[in-house]
C-alpha cells in the first residue's frame, strides 16, 4: 500500500507539473500587463567566487551549453506565441545578461536586479528591493515587463523558490499568475 501511494504521488506530480505554458497563460501574456520574472538559465554551481568582478565574466559563474539552449528556448516561447516584450531588464551578472541576450537580444541592465546572495553584496538587499518595488509601482502596464534576475531576488519579492530558467508571471501586486519551467 505504501508503494502504491508513492507511485500515485509521482504520477500526480508529473501530470500536474507544467513544463510548457498552456493556451490560457499565452493569452494572459498577450494582454501586455504582466510582470515576468525569469531566473537566469543554467549556470552550474552556486554563488560566485570571492574575486567576482561584474565587468569580467571569467570571475563569475556562467551559462553552460544547456543554459544557452535553455535561454534560446525562453526566447522561442515568446516568439512562437507572439508575446510582445518591449521592456527587458537584466541583472548586471553575466549569467543574467547572457540569458537575456540569448532569449531576447535586446535588454538593459538594472542594478536593482543584482544578486545579494553573497556576503559581499548582501548589504544592498534592502535598497535593491525598494528600487524594484518603486520601478514596478511607476510602471505603466501597457506592455509586459521582463526581469532577468537571480533566485534570491525572486524569492524576496514573490516568496517562492525557482529553478534555473524558470519564468514566473505576476501582477503588479506580486500575486503569482502562473509559472513556466523551461527544462
Amino acid at each position: 500500500m505504501k508503494h502504491f501511494k508513492i507511485i500515485i504521488l509521482i504520477i500526480l506530480f508529473f501530470f500536474n507539473h507544467k513544463s510548457y505554458a498552456d493556451e490560457n497563460i499565452v493569452e494572459i501574456l498577450k494582454k501586455n500587463n504582466n510582470i515576468i520574472f525569469i531566473r537566469h538559465s543554467l549556470a552550474p554551481g552556486s554563488g560566485d567566487p570571492e574575486n567576482i568582478n561584474l565587468n569580467d565574466c571569467k570571475t563569475q559563474r556562467n551559462l553552460n551549453k544547456e543554459g544557452i539552449r535553455q535561454s534560446k528556448k525562453i526566447g522561442n516561447f515568446f516568439k512562437k506565441n507572439n508575446i510582445k516584450v518591449e521592456h527587458i531588464f537584466s541583472s548586471e551578472w553575466c549569467r543574467c545578461k547572457d540569458t537575456a541576450f540569448y532569449a531576447f537580444d535586446n535588454y538593459k541592465t538594472f542594478d536593482a536586479l543584482n544578486s545579494f546572495y553573497s556576503e559581499k553584496f548582501h548589504k544592498n538587499k534592502k535598497k535593491q528591493i525598494q528600487q524594484i518595488k518603486k520601478f514596478i509601482s511607476n510602471w505603466d502596464k501597457n506592455s509586459n515587463l521582463v526581469f532577468v534576475t537571480h533566485y534570491v531576488v525572486i524569492l524576496e519579492l514573490l516568496k517562492i523558490g525557482v529553478g534555473s530558467g524558470e519564468i514566473i508571471i505576476s501582477n503588479k501586486n506580486y500575486e503569482i499568475i502562473d509559472r513556466i519551467t523551461t527544462n
